[in-house]
């Protein structure tokens, strides 16, 4: 089975493919870092050096905790599928398997306090309250507060409040706020944190020792819920000098953005753009590709979007402020369908888009 039912199954899956792995590269360990011993909850990842480091395929999973039930999914094909077709004589390997695990445990996107861990990779840098200044005007729309009691109630005010900001902002503007991230509302979405977490800096450490040993680096970041519901994108960073459209020929795959405000959205700390700046930074002379694989789950309309909005708000008043047992498992339903769905025709579709991806990246990159 593919997708796990919980993180503790996902991270025994993964545990135990270090033998499979061991097969195709002997030197390969398995390791672990705890970010939460009361709960049991690691941040884990299998290395392995190659003898020639000239390549290094860097995977990474679970920055949002519950999209790591996807990850997870992809990160096991790629074990089980991709890697005996490469050379592990010249390929070293960094595959993270999730890197919030509190969030996957509990089905939250962020980690336990509440930062969105993709507005939180900040080159050299402490989180800026004053960034994003907009978002002090959506507050009443973006953070209800109270208990969510009714549900047709909370809806219908959340759509009430929308309507009413769009008619003075506009769609674009609400989107774009929302979207970029923030710093100083700790109980609101897309919250980026007052300070580098744990987490972030678990793997920011991991990024800078691997990435300084290898000439060529391939970066896949998997995440969920924002795109066309029955087609996978890849997101490269704002920094990636290509065109899309030049992406789409050379991986023969349909559908390549990059993170700015024209083909996607725009995000401050984001993994991607970090893996560039650090690069450029540190390592000028590495040949580097990141991107990410977005999964869509609801669609791309602009219902859809107002949908997705509205279930990320309820969820976010739901864990600070809870829920009438009458409305809660109907918003927790909700909220995984957005970013875990189990409908099977969009899990085999996505397993389809993953599949074509990593063989059209890998063979573009040189990789198989």
């Amino acid at each position: 089975m593919l997708f796990p039912e919980s993180y503790e199954e996902s991270r025994a899956r993964f545990r135990d493919d270090l033998a499979r792995v061991q097969t195709l590269w002997r030197d390969a360990r398995l390791h672990s870092h705890c970010v939460d011993a009361a709960e049991d909850l690691t941040i884990d990842w299998i290395a392995a050096h190659a003898a020639r480091r000239e390549r290094l395929v860097i995977f990474t999973t679970g920055e949002h905790g519950i999209e790591g039930y996807v990850g997870s999914a992809m990160l096991k094909i790629i074990m089980d599928e991709f890697l005996p077709r490469l050379d592990s004589t010249n390929t070293g390997l960094l595959l993270v398997h999730i890197i919030n695990p509190w969030g996957m445990k509990h089905k939250r996107r962020t980690n336990a306090r509440n930062v969105d861990l993709n507005r939180n990779f900040l080159y050299n840098a402490q989180p800026d309250p004053s960034l994003n200044p907009d978002y002090a005007r959506f507050e009443k729309l973006l953070m209800p507060r109270g208990r969510v009691r009714n549900l047709t109630v909370s809806q219908l005010a959340f759509l009430a409040r929308l309507l009413w900001r769009n008619a003075r902002d506009g769609a674009k503007k609400i989107r774009a706020t929302t979207l970029l991230g923030q710093y100083a509302y700790a109980r609101g979405i897309f919250y980026g944190g007052d300070a580098i977490q744990e987490e972030t800096r678990v793997l920011i450490g991991l990024l800078r020792e691997w990435m300084r040993e290898y000439a060529q680096i391939v970066h896949l970041d998997m995440h969920t819920g924002y795109g066309p519901r029955y087609q996978m994108q890849l997101v490269n960073s704002r920094f990636e000098p290509t065109a899309s459209r030049e992406f789409e020929k050379r991986f023969n795959y349909p559908r390549v953005s990059k993170a700015t405000p024209n083909e996607f959205y725009e995000i401050r700390g984001d993994l991607i753009d970090f893996v560039y700046t650090l690069a450029q930074q540190e390592f000028p002379d590495k040949r580097i590709y990141s991107t990410t694989f977005e999964f869509g789950t609801l669609g791309d309309s602009t219902w859809n979007a107002v949908e997705s909005l509205r279930i990320k708000v309820l969820e976010n008043q739901m864990y600070w402020y809870g829920a009438d047992d009458s409305v809660r498992a109907h918003i927790a339903r909700d909220f995984e369908n957005l970013y875990a769905p189990r409908d099977e025709q969009w899990r085999a579709k996505a397993i389809a888009d993953a599949r074509q991806a990593f063989d059209g990246i890998l063979r573009a990159e040189g990789f198989v």
